[in-house]
């Protein structure tokens, strides 16, 4: 296959307790094995909790909205236009702090696991269980 084009209309949304992911490439529907894209939407007071991706590197783009986003135990306050690169196997923590909802696009690189992508839940381990007070 020689590439897709991808309708923001037609692609699935999945919703979880942090937000909604819209998938727009990953290997099962495109042959892509070199990446994961999805546009990630977080309501506010939304959040994607502590995390990581053991064989994935990561970088998230805020489209729009403002996220405080954490970086191992560093934090800073990104919006439209800025970005965070998360090396492989890095917990990392995305919040939308805002009265907004926040777009972020995410890039995973190389794809892991059925869908994708891979994670492990670690808010509730020391210390991130504690940084946000």
């Amino acid at each position: 296959m020689d590439g897709i084009f991808s309708k923001r209309s037609e692609l699935p949304v999945t919703s979880f307790d942090w937000g909604d992911n819209v998938l727009r490439l990953e290997p099962k529907t495109s042959g892509c094995r070199t990446m994961v894209v999805m546009d990630v939407t977080l309501e506010p007071g939304g959040m994607h909790n502590f995390h990581k991706h053991p064989h994935q590197d990561e970088i998230l783009i805020v489209l729009s909205g403002s996220v405080t986003q954490y970086v191992g135990e560093q934090w800073k306050l990104l919006q439209a236009g800025d970005s965070a690169y998360v090396a492989r196997n890095t917990v990392h923590a995305s919040f939308n702090d805002s009265n907004e909802a926040t777009v972020i696009q995410v890039v995973l690189a190389p794809p892991s696991g059925e869908s994708g992508y891979e994670l492990i839940d670690v808010a509730h381990e020391s210390p991130w269980k504690n940084l946000r007070g």
